[in-house]
């Protein structure tokens, strides 16, 4: 059940960048957790009005879901990964994006009607 949304105000790129990008975080967060990529889910949303350090310069915040826990170093592997993703991807400085990790437990995550 692993998830990944990226909410950005960077603008929009076209769509095989977009592709190419949600491609490469679903790959990414799979290896990261130990997780079949069959059960990822990868969001973006761009062109969303946000500033950071009191700038509207373009900015980047990423949630990261997951059933079970993760390791600080998974967290760290995985805020240098994915934030060379939205560098390469779209722009955004490392310096200038969010993520946040939460864990969740399996009876608070519905799916294929019914729960982890």
């Amino acid at each position: 059940m692993p998830l990944i949304k990226v909410k950005t105000s960077a603008p929009s790129p076209e769509r095989p960048k977009i592709d190419d990008l949600l491609k490469t975080l679903s790959t990414q967060l799979a290896q990261h957790v130990g997780k079949p990529e069959s059960y990822v889910m990868t969001a973006f949303e761009s062109d969303v009005p946000m500033t950071f350090g009191g700038t509207f310069d373009p900015v980047c915040y990423i949630e990261v879901k997951n059933i079970g826990g993760m390791s600080a170093a998974q967290t760290k592997s995985m805020s240098q990964d994915f934030c060379q993703a939205i560098a390469e991807k779209l722009g955004v400085a490392a310096n200038r994006t969010y993520i946040e990790f939460a864990g969740a437990e399996g009876k608070m995550w519905g799916w294929n009607s019914g729960t982890f």
